[in-house]
């Protein structure tokens, strides 16, 4: 669902770091990029596949044993084991975006059998919104789906950006179980629901445009398959036939997924630009990398999403390929390449770092 809402900015007057806008491109670290990573943009599928598959037998298979078990420490780790299964499986939904079809046939309509429907974020959700992200004359600018200036923003705005994605789960219940039926009966509602529920965005300012010709029929198929899903959902435990405690596991689980994946949003970027157009450069110094040795982004940033701001640089590189991208141009890039200034050691140093420039702005 739209994940949007409304973020009050810091007074005028507050103290402001230089414009990214004013930063010029490095031209050394963009062609480095792009020359030293041309080998790596083949996906391997059976690394995405097993990768796929294992994650979401890991997760659901943890799911079930938290709602069967009969102690609560059991419960918990289960639980917590399937959060990660089912996050790594859902990141999948990035490399969905990405990747050219024909290289991996079949992974789209796998994933969304086996990610996308169960957990009611089909792939269309950020295929034909994540692009944006990208487009170069977009990226934090109001026309981003994916940008919220959040370092320029008072403190309150953190915490309440990662509370509300606990209410994911019950929003997208209500998205696909009520509003898709429902949008049927008034093209009306049916265009809200598009422009505003059927996006993974955080810019409440964005509006997706409605589909067409061989995506609008796909968007269909997988809207209804979810549709029925959400429906079957609510009416088993509405009969009992799936117990309240299972349902409330379920939600449980499915709202830390969302919870975890927000905690990931708050610091893949630092956030920084207040809507002006940037160079390539300035995008990936407002974006971040958390390279090894640090061993827990490989958990809360996984699917090759602790590279994000080399991502930015070479997005066509699928996931399985950035680890090795990024030790090839760290050997190559001097000491003073703007490269290097975009990785940080950890989660601790980059909520610090937003938290204190929102403090900054009361």
């Amino acid at each position: 669902m739209n994940r949007s809402l409304t973020l009050d900015r810091a007074p005028a007057g507050a103290a402001v770091r230089p414009s990214l806008a004013q930063i010029a491109d490095d031209k050394a670290m963009l062609r480095a990029a792009a020359d030293l990573t041309r080998d790596l943009s083949k996906p391997r599928p059976a690394i995405y596949w097993a990768d796929l598959i294992g994650s979401a037998v890991l997760g659901y298979g943890a799911l079930i044993v938290a709602i069967l078990a009969t102690s609560t420490g059991i419960m918990v780790t289960a639980g917590i084991v399937a959060v990660l299964g089912l996050y790594r499986a859902m990141s999948f939904i990035h490399e969905v975006s990405h990747m050219k079809h024909a290289s991996l046939p079949g992974f789209r309509t796998g994933w969304n059998a086996l990610v996308g429907v169960p957990m009611l974020i089909p792939s269309f959700m950020y295929e034909g919104v994540h692009n944006l992200h990208h487009a170069k004359t977009r990226y934090g600018t109001v026309e981003d789906p994916e940008y919220l200036p959040l370092a320029l923003m008072k403190p309150w705005t953190l915490p309440v950006f990662i509370v509300v994605s606990a209410l994911a789960p019950v929003a997208l219940l209500f998205r696909y179980g009520i509003l898709s039926p429902l949008s049927l009966l008034s093209s009306r509602l049916r265009t809200a629901v598009v422009e505003r529920y059927s996006a993974l965005a955080i810019n409440p300012q964005f509006r997706r445009r409605a589909p067409e010709g061989e995506a609008k029929a796909l968007w269909n198929r997988i809207e209804a398959a979810a549709s029925l899903w959400a429906i079957a959902l609510l009416a088993m435990a509405a009969t009992g036939v799936l117990s309240l405690r299972a349902f409330a596991i379920i939600l449980v689980v499915a709202a830390a997924v969302a919870v975890l994946n927000q905690v990931r949003t708050l610091v893949a970027h630092l956030w920084e630009n207040d809507g002006e157009p940037m160079t390539v450069t300035a995008q990936y110094l407002d974006t971040v990398n958390v390279p090894p040795p640090s061993l827990l982004p490989g958990l809360w940033a996984p699917v090759g999403l602790r590279y994000h701001a080399l991502h930015h640089l070479i997005p066509s590189v699928p996931y399985h390929a950035l680890g090795e991208a990024h030790r090839r141009l760290t050997r190559l890039l001097e000491v003073e390449s703007p490269y290097h200034k975009a990785s940080y050691s950890g989660l601790p140093v980059l909520v610090g770092r937003i938290a204190r420039s929102t403090m900054l702005r009361r």
